[in-house]
């Protein structure tokens, strides 16, 4: 079983920056496409952004795009989400997810075999 560890997250003002990390804690991990999605009070999970085992392909949301950038380090066992241009709307938790089966198209559906416990990121406006 894969376990996943999200860091990372914390208050910021709009406008900032911040950089999300989601490490494993097995060595599997460089298998596994990865994706990072987000829940606001109130509101649904949704789908942020993915990354294919590789880290060749990617996929973003359209209100994150140009903004938020996935990336990962399978040396480190480590994916990571850099966040700039933070807008009072990125508010929600943000959970880390591992998926082997495909590319990103059950990611992106929200379906995933392991998910982390999730890192609160908060924008002040």
């Amino acid at each position: 079983q894969v376990q996943l560890v999200e860091s990372g997250g914390g208050l910021v003002q709009a406008g900032g920056s911040l950089r999300l990390s989601c490490a494993a804690s097995d060595n599997t991990f460089s298998t596994y496409n990865i994706g990072w999605f987000r829940q606001a009070p109130g509101k649904v999970r949704e789908f942020v952004a993915a990354i294919t085992a590789s880290g060749v392909s990617t996929a973003y949301v359209d209100s994150v795009k140009g903004r938020l950038t996935i990336s990962r380090d399978n040396a480190k066992n480590t994916v990571y989400l850099q966040m700039s241009s933070l807008k009072a709307e990125d508010t929600a938790v943000y959970y880390c997810a591992a998926d082997r089966q495909g590319l990103l198209g059950r990611l992106r559906l929200g379906i995933a075999d392991y998910w982390g416990q999730g890192t609160q990121v908060t924008v002040s406006s």
